[in-house]
C-alpha cells in the first residue's frame, strides 16, 4: 500500500491549516482540532485514518483494471495534477475542466478525437500545406484542446472514480461525478461540506506541498493497483478487461 505521510510530514507541509473560522463548515467539525488566531486546525489524525480508506479504494479500483481522474485547475494545483496523474499512468484535467466531460461523454470523446487528429496532422507536417494564416488558427485551435482534453486523451470511458484537489473550484467535477455515479475522493478544507464526496480526505487544499503530498500519496495508490492489473493481463495474455469499464455514453 502506498505510504500514509506521517504527522510530520504533515505538519511540515502545512496539511493542518484550515481556514478562517467564520467560513467553517459545520459537518466538519469531527475533521478540526481546535482553532488558532482565528484559524481553524485539521486534525492530521483523522487525516491520516481518512487518507488510509481513500487509498484502499484507489489501489482497489486499479487493480480491477478501473480509472481514476484527477482533477485540479487551480493555478498552483495544475501542475501538481497532472504530474501525478502521469505517474500513475491515469488521465487528468489540470487546465479547464469542459462541461459534460462526465455527463455527455459521447460529445467530448467527440472532441477528443478531433484533437487527436489535428495533433497527428501536425506533427506530421499535414497542415504546412495551408496558408500562415490558416496554420496560426489550427495551432490555436491545438492549444486550447490541449487544456481541454490534452490529459483525458486516452480516457476512452467515462472513469470509476475521480480524486478532486479542490471542490470548491472544481464544482461543476464534483457536480457531474455525483450525476454519473462516479465515486469521489478529494481534499476537503474546513470550509466545505464532506458529504458531498465519498472519500474525503480533510486537509488544506491551498497549500502547494500539502496538495503535492496527498496527490502524490492518492497516485502511489493508484499505480500500484494499475501494476498488479498490467501484471494480471500479461499473465492471461491480454485478455483481462476492466471489470468494471462502461461503454461510452452520453
Amino acid at each position: 500500500m502506498s505510504k500514509i505521510p506521517s504527522l510530520v510530514d504533515l505538519l511540515q507541509a502545512g496539511a493542518h491549516f484550515g481556514h478562517q473560522t467564520s467560513k467553517w463548515h459545520p459537518k466538519m467539525d469531527k475533521y478540526i482540532f481546535g482553532s488558532r488566531q482565528g484559524i481553524h486546525i485539521i486534525n492530521l489524525e483523522e487525516t491520516q485514518k481518512s487518507l488510509e480508506d481513500a487509498l484502499a479504494f484507489a489501489k482497489q479500483t486499479t487493480a480491477r483494471g478501473g480509472i481514476v481522474l484527477f482533477v485540479g485547475t487551480k493555478k498552483q494545483a495544475a501542475p501538481i495534477v497532472e504530474k501525478a496523474a502521469t505517474f500513475a499512468g491515469m488521465p487528468f484535467v489540470g487546465k479547464r475542466w469542459l462541461g459534460g466531460t462526465l455527463t455527455n461523454f459521447a460529445v467530448i470523446n467527440q472532441v477528443i478525437k478531433k484533437f487527436k487528429d489535428l495533433k497527428r496532422k501536425q506533427e506530421k507536417g499535414e497542415l504546412g500545406k495551408y496558408t500562415k494564416f490558416e496554420q496560426q488558427k489550427f495551432n490555436e485551435q491545438i492549444i486550447k484542446l490541449e487544456d481541454g482534453v490534452g490529459g483525458i486523451r486516452e480516457l476512452g470511458r467515462i472513469p470509476e472514480a475521480i480524486f478532486i484537489l479542490d471542490i470548491r473550484k472544481d464544482k461543476t467535477a464534483l457536480n457531474e461525478a455525483k450525476r454519473r455515479g462516479v465515486k469521489i475522493i478529494a481534499l476537503v478544507d474546513t470550509n466545505v461540506d464532506p458529504r458531498e464526496v465519498d472519500y474525503p480526505i480533510p486537509c488544506n487544499d491551498d497549500a502547494v506541498k500539502a496538495i503535492d503530498l496527498l496527490a502524490n500519496a492518492v497516485a502511489g495508490a493508484c499505480k500500484e493497483g494499475h501494476d498488479e492489473w498490467e501484471a494480471a493481463r500479461a499473465r492471461l495474455g491480454s485478455t483481462l478487461t476492466g471489470a468494471h469499464q462502461k461503454p461510452i455514453v452520453s
